[in-house]
């Protein structure tokens, strides 16, 4: 092996550079190409009302449970034992990392649960839950589903 030069320790310092901002130009672009990052139009608005909602909808005293078995979707809303009174649902279902695999399932009441036929792949899922109340009052959660493969 020969004597390290200084064009040597050039060589070396501008490949470990180069490798290390290559690395972070394709992390950028695949993060900024697979995720949106947009929640709500304008946060500043959203939170306005947010404390408002967060106390009407914890009035509710409604739970969600959950879950995916052989291709079909279930939410079960209950106000303590009993079958909330939900008079309209809404799901978004995607994955928690990227938009692409967005959908909107249709649910259907089926002896007071919610379900919907949906194939799904293995991984991690996301459910943006929102169910409506007699009353007007809008009841939102997220839900995280897993699938195993």
């Amino acid at each position: 092996m020969g004597e390290l030069t200084g064009r040597h320790v050039l060589g070396i310092t501008v490949g470990a550079f180069s490798v290390i901002i290559a690395v972070n130009v394709v992390m950028a672009v695949k993060a900024v190409s697979t995720f949106p990052g947009l929640e709500v139009e304008n946060g500043y608005v959203a939170s306005q009302s947010f404390d408002a909602e967060m106390k009407a909808q914890k009035a509710l005293g409604w739970t969600l449970v959950h879950g995916y078995a052989e291709g079909r979707l279930s939410i079960d809303i209950r106000k303590g034992a009993e079958v909330a009174p939900v008079t309209g649902l809404s799901v978004l279902l995607g994955r928690t990392t990227e938009a692409k695999d967005d959908m909107h399932p249709d649910f259907v009441r089926k002896d007071g649960v919610w379900v919907a036929d949906v194939a799904l792949n293995p991984g991690k899922w996301m459910m943006m839950v929102e169910a409506n109340a007699p009353d007007g009052t809008v009841f939102r959660q997220r839900l995280d589903l897993f699938v195993k493969g």
